[in-house]
């Protein structure tokens, strides 16, 4: 028997492998167009970022290694340009000597894998802007590091390679900007999932853009120039496509093969295409998903290999073994982050009408008590009828990789909810919980089916503009001191009996915590008080808060900075000195281990037995930890003298303060800011808001903006983008201005005339336009908010707005009146 296996990595190597390994007499000629056959493809990004130093580490073997082990006709260099199905040959160049010659076979395995998708864009072949899939790609990418000392890259695309290529850049000294086109990275998660990783990007001083595509390329003044759809132009040194792959399916398609709706080659249960003599396996087959039952290739090593020994036994044994598809397990480390996937996420399951249920829960990676405990972020999608889990995702630091296994031979096994909750795993405080993040989840799922637990999600709360839901925050007075959700009514949880009857029995009402276990102790109190309507808010406080807040981190390379709430602010960040602490006077404080509000109530607790002036050293694993301990110390008059965060371990240093006294003076403003609130949207209006606003920071104040209803329209794009919009969004957009270019006068508009005279005066007495007003505004460093909630309630997206704008609540806005000594309302 002769076989013919076209392309040496992943799925074809190991087909050759295993079938010498099953027949010592057969004939195996493999061909790979490529230098190189069985390397380690995943490995590539961390070559180029360091990591991995020794080139030839990537290399798993050579083509005379192979060959000799398994006495295989190793032909790299060599290209199949075509196939006869009916002669049952193949055409083949050999890219050293150009000779094109034919080959017999009684079998053909394809394994073309899967090609880079490279869109036709203007200025895309410009050097400097590369792909990377095999080893001549990472060489170039390499070399032009080294030879070229690059300073900025743009990486395009955001999936699991492109974060990859991301953080090895980084890695590699180089500041990153990210450009993805879908409204977060990793597409194969959930939103409230990404949300997670976009929050860990901009602790890592990584920028990116959100729902923004690159219209094009160019060269200017010796640099690429990346432009958006946005029309913004981005300087850059290099750029890294990862937009997406496809199945190199080229070869087959010329060959009459069958070709299925995603673009793969059709195979059957034993791999078989559709000619009888010929197979395929890797990232150029499709086949169908065992969960949804629809049509789909995954691009995997794991699969791959598995398919190449299962074809393997197909060839030499008969058809006896079925290929059972893939449930898409995939896993990346993003930084400090480990980021998991398995099975059907519930946005795509939504879109295939697949009834489904989700389920966020928080746990720790192990036992709390024990050093180094790390939060981890569970998410599963489950049948509501039988529990069949259907889908898991998970967003920690340590301990990820074997939960996400244990899910996905879950999924394999159709098993459900209520087996994660019987599952038995070790235990022993270094590893796990008594009860771990799988069990948890489970246990969590078990109670929704069982009607134990009503569940609400982020997005419903998010949407409630009829106040249909009743929020009671059931927290401790210091978390709520913090901040809560707008609307909250606070009755702490040990309290709760004691106002029963100050909570309305004819609404939604939804107890929440920071990750929602203490909810569901107030949500069974409720329930067995009569309270009918009762809802925890799946992920608690902790998803809602990731999940709403600002997701993209655009500007931070140009005077823009990332405050410790992770909300971007404008101006020059100061680099004031740390004072040195002498290491006997510091108090040091491990809150590991601990969730949300522990290490808060731990910093507040140790905080309080220390006199004004002495200082603490706390560290906390919660990411939440990060930005409540700036809120905590601004609430409480406490200075926050530094925060870091090493891979998942957040560590500050805060210095007691005098506790603030509202009456005291000093708490009273230093009246060297002013705020003004823009909420028409009349031109002269506007016109009186700029002037003001440029006068106050000519003289030295920092000036907020507030833009809010009408004025929202003064502050958007000239060319905005289009966005989708519900109906009313759209009415709304009908009827307002589409840009400060079409506003009108208060009075006198005469149907647009007023305006256009009012424009006209101005060039004439040499008065700067609106639009340079606002530009100087923003290039003096004034601060553009603008009202999440008028925003929601009148349709505006955060893309329709020009850059620069900040995205708040009158939160926000109150915060900034409190040092100004000048308040407008406009």
């Amino acid at each position: 028997m002769k076989y013919l296996i076209i392309g040496g990595v992943a799925g074809g190597a190991t087909t050759a492998a295993r079938l010498r390994r099953l027949d010592e007499n057969c004939e195996i000629v493999m061909f790979e167009r490529g230098e190189y056959i069985s390397y380690a493809n995943c490995g590539l990004p961390y070559y180029i970022g360091g990591t991995i130093e020794d080139r030839d580490n990537l290399f798993v073997q050579t083509p005379e290694t192979f060959g000799q082990r398994f006495n295989l006709d190793v032909r790299n260099l060599s290209e199949v340009t075509a196939i006869h199905p009916a002669e049952k040959k193949v055409e083949v160049k050999n890219l050293r000597t150009g000779e094109v010659y034919t080959e017999s076979y009684d079998k053909l395995v394809l394994s073309p894998g899967a090609e880079p998708v490279k869109p036709p864009l203007p200025g895309i072949h410009q050097e400097g802007i590369f792909t990377l899939r095999n080893v001549p790609d990472t060489d170039k990418i390499k070399q032009y590091i080294e030879e070229r000392k690059p300073r900025h890259a743009v990486v395009v695309g955001a999936g699991f390679i492109g974060l990859e290529m991301a953080e090895n850049l980084h890695q590699a000294g180089l500041d990153v900007t990210i450009v993805e086109m879908a409204e977060q990275v990793m597409t194969p998660l959930d939103y409230s999932m990404a949300a997670l990783v976009h929050q860990h990007l901009k602790t890592k001083h990584v920028e990116f853009f959100l729902n923004t595509a690159v219209s094009s390329f160019s060269k200017s003044k010796g640099r690429l120039e990346v432009t958006l759809n946005t029309t913004r132009k981005i300087e850059t040194d290099m750029v890294i496509l990862s937009i997406g792959v496809r199945p190199d399916s080229r070869l087959a398609k010329a060959a009459g093969l069958e070709l299925g709706q995603t673009g793969g080659i059709v195979v059957n249960e034993f791999l078989q295409t559709s000619d009888e003599h010929i197979y395929a396996v890797g990232d150029a087959i499709e086949f169908t998903n065992p969960i949804t039952q629809t049509k789909m290739i995954t691009y995997l090593a794991g699969p791959a290999n598995k398919q190449g020994r299962i074809l393997a036994d197909n060839l030499v044994k008969g058809h006896h073994r079925v290929y059972k598809g893939s449930v898409n397990t995939a896993i990346a480390k993003v930084f400090d982050l480990t980021v998991a996937s398995t099975g059907v996420p519930g946005k795509m399951l939504g879109k295939l009408n697949i009834p489904h249920t989700d389920s966020i829960t928080h746990a720790s990676s192990h036992a709390g008590y024990y050093p180094g405990a790390l939060p981890m972020t569970v998410k599963i999608s489950f049948s509501p009828e039988d529990g069949r889990l259907l889908g898991a995702q998970i967003v920690g630091y340590d301990g990820v990789d074997k939960r996400i296994d244990l899910f996905s031979t879950a999924i394999q096994h159709g098993a459900t909810v209520y087996d994660l909750a019987e599952i038995e795993h070790a235990y022993a405080p270094p590893f796990a919980s008594a009860k771990d993040p799988v069990n948890i989840a489970g246990m969590v799922a078990q109670n929704i089916l069982e009607g134990v637990t009503k569940m609400v999600s982020w997005r419903e709360i998010s949407a409630d503009s009829d106040g249909e839901y009743y929020l009671l925050d059931i927290r401790t007075p210091d978390e709520y001191q913090l901040g809560s959700m707008e609307g909250a009514v606070h009755i702490p949880l040990d309290e709760l009996r004691d106002h029963l009857d100050e909570i309305p029995r004819d609404k939604k009402v939804v107890p929440f915590c920071g990750v929602g276990l203490r909810a569901h102790v107030a949500c069974r109190i409720l329930s067995q008080h009569g309270f009918e309507e009762v809802y925890n808010l799946s992920g608690g406080l902790k998803t809602y808060e990731t999940a709403t807040q600002k997701q993209s981190n655009e500007d931070i390379f140009a005077n823009d900075y990332i405050g410790h709430d992770d909300h971007i602010y404008q101006g020059v960040k100061k680099k004031a000195g740390v004072p040195q602490i002498a290491v006997g006077d510091l108090k040091v404080v491990n809150a590991c281990g601990l969730q949300c509000p522990g290490p808060v109530l731990k910093l507040k607790q140790s905080i309080d037995t220390m006199a004004v002036g002495e200082t603490l050293k706390i560290t906390a694993s919660d990411a939440g930890f990060y930005k409540d301990v700036q809120a905590w110390a601004n609430v409480t008059g406490n200075e926050l003298v530094e925060v870091t965060q090493d891979g998942g371990e957040i560590t500050a240093v805060v210095r007691k303060g005098k506790a603030r006294d509202a009456r005291s003076t000093g708490s009273s403003p230093d009246h060297n800011g002013a705020t003004l609130v823009c909420f028409s949207d009349d031109l002269d209006k506007a016109l009186a808001t700029f002037v003001i606003a440029n006068g106050a920071v000519a003289s030295g104040k920092k000036v907020t903006i507030f833009f809010t209803f009408w004025g929202l329209n003064v502050i958007k794009k000239d060319q905005g983008p289009a966005v989708n919009k519900d109906l009313f969004g759209k009415m709304f957009g009908m009827m307002m201005p589409k840009s400060s270019k079409k506003l009108g006068l208060s009075k006198m508009n005469m149907a647009g005339m007023g305006s256009k005279m009012m424009r006209m005066v101005m060039k004439n007495k040499h008065v700067d336009t609106l639009e340079n007003m606002i530009q100087s505004a923003m290039d003096n460093g004034v601060e553009f908010v603008a009202c999440q909630m008028s925003m929601d309630v009148m349709g505006v997206k955060a893309e329709e707005l020009i850059d620069g704008v900040e995205i708040g609540g009158v939160a926000s806005y109150l915060e900034r009146t409190e040092t100004a000594g000048l308040n407008l309302f406009v």
